[in-house]
């Protein structure tokens, strides 16, 4: 099955025609090859062939008829011209002397250059030999002819031929054999990760596409929808979660609201009742309206580019602001809210999200606090990074719980029956990663610290001009 899966991809296909372009071209490099080797070698038996004529041509020319027979004779009689071919014929093409038993046929009706079978060249073995000769009519009518045995050369080009025959063949097949080698591969790693689509289909998130630890590019690309499917799987518990925590959480004022209106309902109307009535709804009313406002208010946060209201912010001026906002409700619990924030600490961000994240965990460190306790608001610059700073002197949070504890709707267990709905962090946490920031908390024991660090690129000393406008825009408290 996987094989006919194989066949029939694309990717077998794209193998066939890159092979029929790589056959293609080994077959005109080779071509080249024979060709430059077979014209080089011709040439230079052309060249020797020719020179020898114009010497026979010469001795003709000197003594006539009687002195190119003697001199064809010593060249037939040299040992170290026995591939050499000579033949000097008369009129009719009887021989007179050389080599030939008799004169070529294919050459009687020719003049100049030709290539020849022939079995008359007797010196050799008297098989068929493969003449090159250039022949030429005397002016007293003999016919001269001088030429080389080739059969080398087409013994050669044989081979080269045989050679590329079978390189041809050899590459196409091993070709064939990768090809349908590395597209069943390729297929087998596409169809695991079919089966694992259609088996989280059928059964949900929980299933995994399988890796086989050769780390190559199949395995880093499973290892990554792995870990997309890991984000969608938290996402979907993040958003039951959610859906459930929503669902408890107005349960009560509403259940509240109806009970006061059923209750009203029944009774005779009376203003300081109807009134008292009307304000409790309204409360519980303001409970749930502030839950949707700081659900889709972190919903913004993160779906939208707020970055086009980013400008310089100055860290000290805003935690004096969001100091100066608390400082009541601090008081009513008898803690000391105090600030520790060293001057010209800019960083670049939304200063209205800004300071609903620091006032979320000034709130949260009042709240959770011990009573008549100390929270403290520190701005500082370690290492030249900006650093916001909201420690207490309370409980802590579990470690157990630190993992959890910016999950919208997540509140510790002693939190439970104190006001509030659980996303203040969540909405700190929205804020960090949209201005780049890493959020650390430290358990001080007794208290708890949590940190906003920004990235040391946001920092930097500002301007005299545009601390002037700054000043100007937000004057200090």
């Amino acid at each position: 099955m996987l094989l006919a899966k194989a066949l029939r991809s694309s990717t077998l296909r794209f193998a066939l025609i890159c092979i029929a372009g790589f056959g293609i071209a080994v077959l005109a490099l080779f071509g080249y090859v024979y060709w430059s080797t077979a014209s080089f070698v011709l040439s230079r038996a052309d060249e020797s062939i020719a020179a020898e004529r114009a010497a026979l041509r010469g001795t003709y020319d000197g003594g006539g008829r009687a002195a190119l027979a003697s001199a064809i004779a010593q060249q037939v009689g040299d040992q170290r011209l026995s591939d050499h071919v000579y033949a000097l014929a008369d009129s009719s093409f009887t021989p007179i002397a050389g080599n030939l038993a008799a004169w070529p046929a294919a050459l009687k009706d020719a003049a100049g250059w030709a290539t020849v079978s022939t079995a008359d060249w007797t010196p050799s073995s008297g098989q068929e030999a493969v003449l090159r000769a250039i022949q030429e009519t005397l002016p007293s009518g003999e016919h001269l002819l001088v030429g080389r045995d080739i059969g080398d050369l087409a013994a050669f080009a044989g081979r080269i031929k045989t050679a590329v025959v079978l390189a041809i063949a050899l590459t196409f097949m091993l070709a064939g054999v990768a090809s349908i080698s590395v597209t069943r591969r390729t297929v087998g790693r596409i169809e695991s990760v079919n089966a694992t689509s259609r088996a989280i289909m059928r059964s949900g998130l929980g299933e995994r596409i399988p890796l086989r630890g050769t780390q190559d590019e199949w395995d880093q690309l499973a290892a990554n929808l792995n870990l997309m499917l890991d984000r969608i799987e938290a996402l979907m518990d993040e958003v039951k979660q959610v859906t459930d925590n929503v669902a408890h959480d107005l349960r009560t004022p509403l259940a509240r609201i109806h009970g006061r209106l059923e209750k009203a309902s029944g009774r005779r109307r009376k203003a300081e009742d109807d009134q008292a009535l009307i304000n409790d709804t309204l409360a519980d009313l303001d409970g749930v309206l502030r839950m949707f406002t700081s659900l889709t208010r972190i919903s913004q946060i993160e779906t939208r580019d707020r970055t086009a209201a980013f400008r310089r912010v100055d860290l000290a001026e805003l935690a004096a602001a969001v100091v100066e906002l608390f400082d009541a409700a601090a008081e009513d619990r008898g803690i000391a809210l105090a600030t520790a924030a060293d001057p010209d600490v800019f960083v670049t961000g939304d200063r209205d999200l800004l300071f609903d994240a620091m006032a979320n965990l000034v709130d949260n460190a009042i709240k959770h606090g011990r009573d008549a306790g100390r929270v403290t608001v520190a701005v500082g610059a370690g290492d030249g990074a900006p650093v916001i700073s909201v420690a207490d002197d309370g409980p802590g949070i579990p470690a157990h719980e630190l993992p959890h504890v910016f999950k919208r709707f997540y509140r510790l267990e002693r939190s439970r029956r104190t006001p509030g709905n659980g996303l203040g962090l969540s909405l700190v946490a929205a804020v960090a990663r949209l201005h780049g920031a890493r959020v650390e908390m430290r358990d001080r024991a007794p208290g708890f610290d949590i940190r906003l660090q920004f990235p040391r690129e946001a920092s930097g000393q500002q301007s005299p001009e545009l601390r002037e406008a700054t000043t100007a825009d937000h004057p200090p408290s």
